[in-house]
């Protein structure tokens, strides 16, 4: 698929509302999957050198940001895009149906979304089974993340609990498992980023992770996934926290509260995460103070506004190991994949 065959594609789905449009699309590409089309559709991937990170060999850098595929039923089919890893989610304990529609917004001019979706997911046992289903993409090599996140009615003093269930739920079919502390869209989740709350997290995450490694002959790394909207000393403690903690990965970063990029815009007003174009300078700050404080002791996965593939290079560049899409394959599909893997090999 080339860049102008998509832009005609995309034409057509913005035409709907954005979820609609969201759930047509997932719909699509695996339909073309069964049917064996979706590789000779989408094209043939540049080659790529593999990334070892987090102790995992990803075939190449560019992989796909939770958010799109919630359930974890379409991986397969979005591992014939080009991408060397798929990280689905973010699944909770329990099923959610998320916040009222709409709850999902383009700003087409800007090229960004605001999206207030909320956690809505099957839950961990049918997230679980999805993953389990999917096979193509890892007998190609594929890497696949497992996102998780606390229920919207679990207290942030229980929410271990629900990281917990998730970690040993997800642990026999993740390649890695992502605990989500900063998406906006659930009350409070955000207050877990306070250092000493994530200190005690992760310290009894890591501690289930050495019991699950030892009874199950696996080692399954962990991540964390941070906002944008962190100040640089809350920055230098959280750095302090991982290198304590022997965090294995950070993603830098979730969507960002802040509208100061999309001030007059329709939309501006919508509660949620603001992503894309408007987040992409932010981003890569964050990932340049994180790599000032971690340096490769704690390996970055950049997300956040990556729109081009210069983009994805200043991600490398201040310090991230891989980097993930989401927004700018809502607007650019697989032409931006290829673009990324041609540019940095």
């Amino acid at each position: 698929m080339s860049p102008s065959q998509y832009r005609f594609a995309r034409n057509l789905l913005f035409r709907l509302d954005a979820e609609k449009a969201h759930h047509v699309s997932l719909d699509s590409l695996r339909w073309l999957e069964k049917l064996h089309l979706l590789g000779t559709l989408s094209g043939k991937a540049p080659q790529a050198r593999p990334v070892e990170c987090m102790g995992i060999t990803f075939p190449n850098c560019v992989g796909l940001a939770a958010g799109l595929d919630k359930e974890g039923n379409c991986i397969d089919a979005l591992g014939r895009l080009g991408f060397g890893s798929v990280e689905i989610g973010t699944i909770t304990p329990k099923p959610q149906e998320g916040n009222p529609q709409p709850r999902l917004f383009r700003i087409v001019n800007k090229e960004a979304i605001i999206n207030r979706m909320g956690f809505n997911n099957p839950g961990i046992d049918t997230g679980v089974a999805n993953v389990a289903a999917s096979h193509s993409f890892r007998k190609q090599g594929g890497v696949v993340g497992f996102n998780i996140g606390k229920n919207k009615v679990t207290p942030n003093e229980n929410a271990v609990d629900d990281y917990l269930a998730c970690l040993r739920g997800a642990w026999d079919v993740a390649d890695y498992i992502t605990v989500n502390l900063s998406s906006p869209n659930t009350p409070g989740l955000r207050d877990l980023q306070a250092a000493d709350e994530t200190a005690k997290l992760l310290g009894t995450l890591k501690q289930e992770q050495e019991k699950l490694a030892l009874s199950s002959g696996r080692r399954v790394p962990i991540a964390l996934k941070v906002a944008p909207d962190l100040e640089p000393q809350h920055i230098a403690d959280l750095a302090k926290v991982f290198l304590d903690g022997g965090l294995d990965g950070l993603i830098a970063t979730n969507t960002t509260i802040s509208r100061a990029e999309v001030a007059g815009c329709d939309y501006e007003s919508q509660a949620g995460g603001l992503s894309g174009a408007p987040l992409t300078p932010r981003a890569t700050d964050v990932i340049a103070d994180f790599y000032s404080h971690l340096g490769d002791k704690v390996p970055i996965i950049g997300v956040g506004g990556i729109m081009t593939a210069e983009d994805a290079q200043a991600k490398l560049k201040a310090g991230a190991k891989l980097v993930q899409l989401y927004t700018g394959f809502i607007y650019h599909g697989p032409p931006l994949v290829r673009a990324i893997l041609k540019k940095i090999g």
